[in-house]
């Protein structure tokens, strides 16, 4: 007799045991709501206090990384570009900056980690990698100038990438490395925002994508695995950014997205997973992108109900050509127009300054965890993609009752498809669409 049907026949059974799952989702819940049910009884000038960003506290802490990391980030010592993306990213949403020097040191050790073929390594004399070259390509434009921008070697990257990119429309992190989605937007992404992408590189990277598309309607990282948050912002950014995205199945991506945001008012990277301040960017984001397509997930809503176009299920290969995609990120920002938020905008910002915010600087995971760079630049990303969540333009300042706190909270805005400080990728466009195309 199963456990239900013994429940059924007898109440006086005892209940299932609970799973480790269960019991780790009670526990957060429990955490969070401790921290709403205080917020919820104190005076009204106390909640204020609670729901300001910590700007000064914030800025030290990430300073001070800038110039110093203990021994236990050794193991981090790959991912040398990462900390300087998400330092330098967190500062720049903050609307702050670090002196001459400190950026210049940033610019020459980036400058250090550029492979002669092209490509950024983790760390001087390491394998190139297209992450870490997306983090750095990232955090030089984030610094912005000449002397940064001009340091990036765009035909020797271009070069790079080819190499990396697969007959099937994947790319490999690094010569016989793994091939995935989160490669095909790092690739994609680099390509688009230096103006270097063409037809080769987007040969079948859209097939590749759709082939990660899940039943659930979120997309994996490779064929076959589960939907996840990460995965889907990269997936979907970089079909955007190829001009493929009609291709993917968006209303079931939208279900699939908007219910990751959970009770705690944060997002969960997968279905029965912990909330965690991250994905306020990686699942948020996607969302964000989504809002932006309105009209094309209608236009699919319309014809789901008649017979498909081509018996794979596709709704038929998108045929780009130069002129399509060349400079769709700069379209997108261009062309917006105000939209009601497919997400709770209010709600994520409450998680990420009452639960995900550190007091004394920094911002983490979830109640209970340490702060970190990582969480720190994903959770201030989340949190400007919120403020600007119902804006005119991409950087129109929002009312202040869509400013969760102070209005003083509000940060700077970002291009969503790169997680780029607005006016940075503005500087890094003018800058190299000015070159002469590859």
């Amino acid at each position: 007799m199963s456990e239900e049907s013994e429940r059924t026949t007898n109440p006086s059974a005892p209940p299932p045991c609970p799973t480790v799952t269960q019991r780790d989702q009670w526990m957060v819940e429990s955490q969070v709501f401790q921290i709403y049910q205080l917020f919820a009884t104190i005076p009204r000038n106390a909640q204020t206090l609670m729901l300001e960003l910590q700007r000064d506290n914030h800025m030290q802490y990430l300073s001070k990384g800038l110039r110093h990391l203990g021994p236990a980030f050794s193991v981090l010592d790959a991912n040398r570009p990462w900390l300087c993306y998400w330092i330098f990213h967190s500062i720049a949403l903050l609307g702050e900056s670090v002196d001459d020097e400190l950026e210049d040191n940033a610019i020459d050790f980036l400058n250090r980690c550029q492979d002669p073929n092209g490509g950024y390594a983790g760390g001087p004399g390491q394998m190139p990698h297209i992450a870490t070259t997306y983090a750095a390509v990232n955090t030089l434009i984030t610094l912005g100038g000449q002397k940064s921008l001009a340091s990036i070697n765009r035909d020797k990257m271009y070069g790079f990438l080819r190499r990396m990119k697969q007959p099937d429309g994947g790319f490999r992190m690094h010569d016989e490395g793994e091939i995935d989605v989160r490669a095909c937007y790092t690739a994609i992404s680099v390509a688009s925002v230096l103006n270097i992408l063409d037809d080769e590189l987007i040969q079948n990277v859209g097939d590749y994508i759709l082939s990660c598309q899940t039943y659930e309607g979120g997309i994996a990282g490779e064929p076959g695995s589960e939907a996840h948050g990460g995965y889907t912002f990269c997936g979907l950014a970089a079909m955007i950014l190829i001009g493929e995205v009609n291709r993917l199945d968006l209303p079931r991506l939208v279900d699939w997205a908007v219910f990751r945001q959970g009770k705690e008012c944060g997002f969960q990277g997968r279905t029965n997973k912990l909330v965690d301040g991250c994905y306020s960017f990686w699942q948020g984001g996607a969302v964000a992108l989504l809002q932006r397509l309105s009209s094309i997930i209608n236009k699919q809503m319309e014809e789901a109900s008649h017979e498909k176009e081509s018996s794979d299920g596709h709704e038929g290969t998108s045929e780009s050509s130069s002129a399509d995609f060349k400079d769709i990120g700069y379209k997108f920002i261009n062309e917006w127009s105000a939209q009601e938020p497919f997400f709770h905008s209010v709600a994520l910002q409450q998680y990420i300054l009452l639960c995900a915010q550190e007091q004394e600087g920094g911002l983490r995971d979830k109640p209970g965890k340490r702060r970190d760079h990582y969480h720190t630049c994903y959770c201030l990303s989340g949190l400007s993609l919120c403020q600007y969540s119902f804006s005119k333009r991409p950087d129109s300042p929002p009312l202040p009752n869509l400013v969760l706190g102070p209005y003083s909270n509000l940060l700077e805005p970002i291009h969503p498809l790169f997680n780029v400080v607005l006016e940075r990728y503005r500087e890094a466009h003018e800058f190299f669409f000015a070159e002469c195309d590859h």
